[in-house]
Formats: C-alpha cells, sequence, structure tokens
C-alpha cells in the first residue's frame, strides 16, 4: 500500500488529467489491445488501483485490486463486442480515420479528450487511467488519458511505449515495484527558507484553530461544477523534422536548447515575467525503480524582466538567458525542491482546501493563503511548459501530449518529439 505524498496536491484539484495520443504501425486488434492492458496491470499494480481513504489518520492510499481498472473505449467501427475487462466500453458510431497521420485527425483526438475530461473523476469508483482506441487504415491510434496520480508525463510516455511494444512486437512489460516520494527522501540542504518556512507554519496553527475538515465528496462536487464552467481550448503545432534539425542547429551555435528557445518564445508572445516548467527527478532519487509509475517530478519558476525591448528578434539572446537560470535552479535544491517542500510542509488536510478555499467555495482563512498565495490557484494567469523530450520508436509512429490545464494557469504547452518530428499541443483557457 503506497500513501499520497507528493501526488496528494493533484487529487484535490481540477483538471489534473493529461493526454498522450499516439498512432501505432500495426493493424487493428481488439483482443490483442485487451491483453495488451492486462498485461500491463500485472506488471504495473497502479493500474490495478482506485483510491482509498484512512478518516483515522487522514490518509489517502492506492488501494489495489486484483484485476486491471483502466477504462477501454473503442471508437472504431461500430458492432464491437463489449471489452472483456473491468470497465471496457464501446460507443455507438462509426468513428474511423481516414488518414495514417495524428495531425489530421488531431481535433478527433482532442474532442475525445474533452469528452473524458469534462467531468471529475470519482477516484474511489474507477480507474486512474482511460484509453480511447480507433481504427486507422492499417494501424491503430489511442488516447491515453492519465490521472496526474497515476503518473506524471515521463512515465505516461514510457507506459505509452511499453503497450506499443508488447503490442506490436510481445515485448513484456517488465514489473516495476512502486516506491513513491517520501519526506525523507528530499535532500537535507533542500528545506524551506526561514520565511516560507514561518508562513507555512502560521497556515498550519491557523488551519488547526480553524477544525476544519474537507471531504473528498465536497471536493468532487466542487470540482464537477467547476470544470461544468471552465472551457480549456486545445491545439496541435507539428514542427517537421526539417524544421527541427535547423531550430536545433541555431539553439546549438547560441548555445542553448530547444527547451529553452521554446520557454523564450512564449515569454515574448506573451509578454510574461515568469513560467512554470516541470522537471524530472528520476535520476536524482534513490526511491525511483525503472519504469515505476506514480509521480517523480517538480517544478519550478523561470522568471525574466524583458523590458520593453523584447521582440522576437532577439529570442535567441532571451534563449541564452532562459538557459543560465535553469542551470541555476536545477543546481539549487531550494529551488529544485520548493513546491515538495511545500507538500512536506503543510498540515494535509489544509493542502486538500487550498485550491477549492482559493475560488471561495470551502470557508476556510488559512487554506485560502495557502491557495492564493502559494499555488495561485485563485485566478487562471499563469504560464507553463512540460516538455517530454524526444524519443526514437519503429512501433510509435507519430504521437502528441496534452498537458494537464492547472486552475492556476491560463496557457500550458505540451512537448513531445517522436522519430525527429516535435509536437507542441497548447491548451488555453479563454
Amino acid at each position: 500500500m503506497e500513501y499520497l505524498f507528493t501526488e496528494r496536491a493533484h487529487l484535490v484539484c481540477p483538471n489534473m488529467c493529461f493526454g498522450i495520443a499516439a498512432s501505432l504501425g500495426k493493424f487493428f486488434d481488439k483482443e490483442r489491445i485487451e491483453e495488451t492492458v492486462t498485461r500491463l496491470a500485472e506488471a504495473h499494480p497502479f493500474l490495478r488501483a482506485r483510491l482509498g481513504y484512512e478518516k483515522e489518520t487522514n490518509s489517502y492510499f492506492y488501494d489495489v485490486k486484483e484485476q486491471s481498472q483502466v477504462e477501454l473505449i473503442f471508437e472504431g467501427k461500430t458492432g464491437l463486442d463489449k471489452g472483456k475487462l473491468s470497465g471496457a466500453k464501446d460507443v455507438e458510431e462509426n468513428t474511423v480515420f481516414s488518414d495514417v497521420d495524428i495531425p489530421a485527425n488531431t481535433q478527433k483526438i482532442l474532442d475525445q479528450f474533452q469528452k473524458l475530461t469534462a467531468r471529475d473523476w470519482n477516484l474511489f469508483n474507477e480507474g486512474l487511467l482511460k484509453i480511447a482506441v480507433w481504427t486507422s487504415g492499417g494501424r491503430t491510434v489511442l488516447l491515453f488519458i492519465f490521472h496526474h496520480l497515476l503518473a506524471d508525463g515521463r512515465g505516461a510516455l514510457g507506459l505509452v511505449q511499453e503497450f506499443a511494444d508488447f503490442y506490436a512486437d510481445d515485448i513484456e512489460p517488465k514489473t516495476a515495484p512502486e516506491h513513491l516520494i517520501k519526506k525523507v527522501d528530499l535532500p537535507a540542504n533542500s528545506k524551506l527558507s526561514f520565511i516560507s518556512r514561518a508562513l507555512v507554519n502560521h497556515a498550519n496553527r491557523q488551519w488547526k484553530k480553524e477544525n476544519h475538515q474537507l471531504s473528498y465528496e465536497e471536493y468532487h462536487n466542487f470540482a464537477d461544477k467547476f470544470l461544468q464552467e471552465d472551457f480549456v481550448e486545445h491545439s496541435l503545432e507539428v514542427v517537421s523534422s526539417d524544421k527541427l534539425a535547423e531550430l536545433h542547429a541555431q539553439c546549438k551555435s547560441h548555445e542553448a536548447s530547444i527547451n529553452d528557445y521554446l520557454l523564450a518564445k512564449m515569454f515574448i508572445e506573451e509578454k510574461t515575467d515568469s513560467i512554470v516548467m516541470a522537471c524530472d527527478l528520476r535520476n536524482q532519487l534513490a526511491c525511483y525503480n525503472q519504469g515505476a509509475l506514480g509521480n517523480y517530478a517538480t517544478a519550478f519558476s523561470v522568471k525574466l524582466k524583458q523590458g520593453k525591448s523584447a521582440n522576437s528578434t532577439g529570442i535567441f539572446s532571451l534563449a541564452q538567458k532562459v538557459h543560465t537560470q535553469i542551470q541555476e535552479k536545477l543546481a539549487s535544491p531550494k529551488d529544485l525542491y520548493l513546491i515538495l517542500q511545500c507538500y512536506a510542509s503543510l498540515e494535509p488536510g489544509l493542502l486538500d482546501a487550498a485550491m477549492i478555499s482559493s475560488r471561495g467555495a470551502f470557508d476556510s482563512k488559512a487554506a485560502k493563503f495557502i491557495g492564493t498565495s502559494f499555488f495561485n490557484y485563485d485566478k487562471a494567469k499563469g504560464y507553463s511548459i512540460t516538455n517530454l523530450g524526444k524519443i526514437e520508436s519503429k512501433n510509435i509512429e507519430s504521437a502528441f501530449f496534452i498537458p494537464p490545464a492547472s486552475p492556476a494557469i491560463k496557457k500550458t504547452q505540451g512537448v513531445l518529439t517522436v522519430n525527429g518530428v516535435m509536437r507542441i499541443c497548447t491548451s488555453q483557457r479563454k
């Protein structure tokens, strides 16, 4: 049994689902898809999990069942039989892709993502992953929708790769025991600054005096209403292999990375002074087992004062500044682990109530202070980028990543490069 720690903030925050769409170079085979999910669930216990709760300790945990809790939704030809797996569904409509490549069918995929994330998943009654499947000529197209309690972006991409390799080549997924990040796993030199600690301690004391407790049902009802009123628009940009190679050469000559360039581009286009960037911690955490799910990521803010003269002609100069600051953040445990130390220092119930209190739907001064001052949940005004990097795969022909649109974010971009082609999915609130 694994208790939620870093994942806990994702439990009580709407729009914490994200997607990976992938086109596989293999004919559609319903039974093979079901078998693949079963094998993955045998290797990854969180695919068999729902949410559990201990009232005495106010602790949430992964309640692992014997069978897969993945929901399969076959969106292909009509007349498909009911899936054998728990939660499998068929949609009574003929939705067959006419093109082998994902970009030509982007809107169908994004519409399905919107449909399946239009309500808050009740994790006591359903699993943490849904997979929609289409036929596409001689190919199979899948949309994996993850709740953030199941995985971060890198872990999700690894799971999609395992799916593709077993489905196409019978490569067995490797068993990956789960050992999530705990407070003791955070470096000793990453503790909160004196001022941050003082503010957190004050909020914790106030929370205890208020003697409140937010139930999951209270949050779930709020989240459903929030999602009905919250409109996020998704779009996709494709950067061809030729254009990406040219951009890479330009970045290299300016001693910057593609990711630095993308941040600089967002700084200029949005005229913002701050962008949140996701960062993978797998190589720095002894608790991580190769191939495990769960969250092994953090995030930090890149802040740049551009001045009135900032424009697209100086984008590489700005990318160099971005690069310098990112390297400084990566080398500073206090910056790199800041968000995780916040989670570790806050009373769990206070953390649960932060988002809902920031929007005035739960009465707590302590939670409202944390939700607004620490996490900026009160208004969607932030910007962020999550780059899952690049992979080469003979079984995944093309793919893109739909990032989670946190309530604190006005615009976020998910970046994924597969077989030399970069796709940037933008999620934006109007």
